[in-house]
């Protein structure tokens, strides 16, 4: 990026460099997680791969500041960029982006962790695409301008990813119901299913993971025996539930 004086090849540099950070620190949060719980880490570490997602949505956020400032700089300071090794390069950067989310598709359907991971290389595939266009184009026409304005448009799909990630982790994170679900339409579900439940209260509904859900309540039942009978009676349905 330097030699070729391109900004959208050094943003996109920059962007590949926070991608080495991610991997390296959604990897060591894998590891972390596997470890099983004990009497003061009862839920065990899987928190660890959320934390590590907010943490690359962080840096995303930082990349796109960074890319901004370069671009402003280099549209009111513009340079002559060297179009045809700008192109080489890019094609590079896009087919390693491409191998990448093969490798990884598929499994971040399952776990946040590389979901997180797997945006990153479909934003930065992205910008690998636009990086090739524009260097196409400024080799025949000479429009360095090009250059700065596809490095913003990078910008905007990272900032995009961003959110998301940041959106996701943080509700984790404070312990907020997942979206789509409520402690209401729990409660009317297990009343509905269960008539030996006469009273639901004290609710609470968290993630400790994207595919963890914890759903907690205090429970009254609709039976004159004894308390391990009540017991026995709701062990029974919940487990056939």
């Amino acid at each position: 990026g330097f030699l070729t004086h391109s900004i959208a090849l050094i943003s996109d540099a920059g962007h590949m460099f926070t991608h080495c950070f991610a991997i390296g620190l959604s990897f060591i949060a894998i590891i972390i997680a596997r470890k099983p719980p004990c009497h003061r880490k009862t839920f065990g570490l899987y928190r660890a791969e959320i934390l590590a997602a907010f943490i690359n949505g962080l840096f995303l956020l930082f990349v796109v500041g960074v890319i901004i400032y370069e671009a402003i700089r280099k549209i009111l300071h513009p340079q002559e960029i060297q179009g045809l090794h700008m192109l080489m390069i890019a094609l590079a950067g896009l087919a390693v982006n491409i191998v990448s989310i093969f490798i990884l598709h598929g499994s971040h359907k399952e776990d946040f962790n590389i979901k997180s991971v797997f945006y990153h290389m479909i934003a930065d595939a992205a910008s690998s695409v636009g990086i090739v266009i524009a260097a196409i184009i400024i080799s025949l026409t000479g429009w360095n301008v090009l250059d700065p304005i596809v490095s913003i448009g990078i910008s905007a799909v990272i900032l995009y990813w961003a959110w998301g990630i940041l959106r996701e982790s943080t509700l984790i994170l404070l312990e907020m119901a997942p979206t789509g679900i409520s402690v209401t339409s729990i409660s009317d579900d297990l009343k509905k299913h269960f008539p030996e439940i006469k009273e639901i209260g004290n609710m609470h509904l968290w993630a400790i993971t994207a595919n963890m859900l914890v759903f907690s309540a205090h429970i009254q039942v609709n039976s004159n025996g004894t308390l391990s009978t009540c017991q026995s009676t709701l062990v029974e349905n919940v487990n056939n539930y």
